[in-house]
């Protein structure tokens, strides 16, 4: 079932599947990981052996963060819409395949989340984050609209006027800002803690009577799938506008060469 997923590390414990993404140092989206991404959650909704899923990254220093800078400036100098676009169709595979995955989806955050990573916690049905580690969508600060997930999930979760301060500014929250804010459940200060809510809950969740716990979480995910279908062409309508502005391209300069980037407003 699982055969075209190389790169996300896949481990079974009894009923619980837990995905692993492992691209060092920081856990960043490879484009096959991206891909892979995009294709993993509806063949979990075929996967009969599974009950529960947990999300996490390699390591103790991210969940997943930062993206490839180079291949997004690659693609502005190359005028290379044809990547853009399946790039963004993945974007929203992934985003509703999350939605409608029919098992639990358990974040386990054991590190910083940022870009895609924050995306990507936001949307598990339960999330548990190191306290110290941070989350952010910092899509705004590379000059491109938070239109992926965060702009639907962020005013959700801990409401718009926090939501769009960090939305706007990029700032980050450590897991503990995050926890009180209502972005995630609960932070911890070990990983040792970390596992035992994580796995702790998942194997509570795995003995409960399946139908019904699948079925409640697909009835509550009905009001998200509604709305995201009533924005998500929209938002990455404006994502893409913003992929080929110069204030884009010169942030991913300025990350590349060390400075502060000089927007311009085009």
């Amino acid at each position: 079932m699982y055969e075209g997923i190389k790169n996300l590390k896949l481990e079974k414990r009894g009923t619980i599947l837990v995905i692993t993404m492992d691209n060092p140092p920081m856990n960043s989206p490879s484009p096959e990981d991206h891909t892979e991404l995009s294709q993993i959650f509806e063949l979990i909704n075929h996967d009969r052996e599974t009950d529960v899923v947990v999300l996490t990254g390699a390591g103790e220093k991210a969940f997943s963060a930062g993206g490839d800078i180079k291949r997004m400036m690659e693609r502005y100098e190359n005028n290379d819409h044809a990547m853009w676009y399946y790039q963004m169709l993945e974007a929203r595979h992934i985003v509703e395949s999350m939605l409608r995955l029919e098992k639990p989806l358990i974040g386990r955050i054991n590190g910083h989340a940022m870009g895609l990573g924050a995306t990507l916690a936001s949307l598990c049905d339960i999330t548990y984050m190191m306290a110290k580690a941070k989350i952010a969508d910092t899509h705004v600060n590379i000059g491109m609209t938070a239109g992926d997930g965060g702009s639907l999930t962020w005013p959700l979760l801990m409401g718009f006027p926090k939501a769009k301060y960090h939305l706007f500014t990029g700032e980050a929250l450590t897991g503990a800002q995050a926890a009180e804010a209502g972005l995630i459940n609960e932070a911890v200060e070990t990983f040792e803690e970390l596992d035992e809510k994580v796995y702790g809950l998942a194997e509570r969740l795995a003995a409960s009577p399946r139908v019904a716990l699948h079925t409640t979480k697909r009835s509550i995910n009905l009001v998200l799938r509604n709305m995201l279908e009533g924005i998500i062409e929209a938002h990455l309508g404006m994502e893409t506008q913003s992929a080929w502005t110069k204030d884009h391209y010169e942030a991913g300069k300025a990350f590349a060469e060390r400075r502060e980037p000089k927007f311009t407003g085009e």
